[in-house]
């Protein structure tokens, strides 16, 4: 499967769609990291090797450094999930797991690996 390529436009897209009452950019740098991060390379290899890293690597970048004047978790997770059903994998989760991978990724004891298993588990 080819990587499933985003933007901002569509990052911002996710942002007015799914968070309450559309918040404002605070950090511009924060959504184009972001980009880049997902889509990231070492000599033609993909840093990230599936749609789960690839989404790990946004939903821990988006929690880590905000770009949003509030609502940056949901926001996150928004973007993780999106990312998934976009690369064309059947997702299924709760509020619950959502809540607890964000507060996970959060406290920062989390690796890439561990978030992209819990994501993995999404479309179990």
């Amino acid at each position: 499967m080819d990587n499933l390529r985003i933007d901002l436009a569509w990052l911002l897209m996710l942002a007015e769609q799914r968070t309450p009452g559309d918040p404002g950019v605070t950090d511009w740098g924060a959504l184009v990291a972001a980009v880049a991060r997902h889509e990231a390379e070492i000599f033609d290899v993909p840093v990230y090797d599936s749609p789960h890293t690839r989404a790990a690597a946004l939903l821990q970048l988006l929690i880590h450094v905000p770009a949003l004047e509030r609502s940056n978790a949901l926001f996150a997770s928004a973007v993780a999930y999106a990312y998934l059903v976009a690369s064309g994998l059947k997702v299924a989760t709760s509020p619950e797991q959502v809540r607890d991978l964000a507060r996970l990724v959060k406290s920062g004891e989390a690796t890439l690996d561990d978030i992209a298993a819990e994501l993995r588990r999404w479309g179990e």
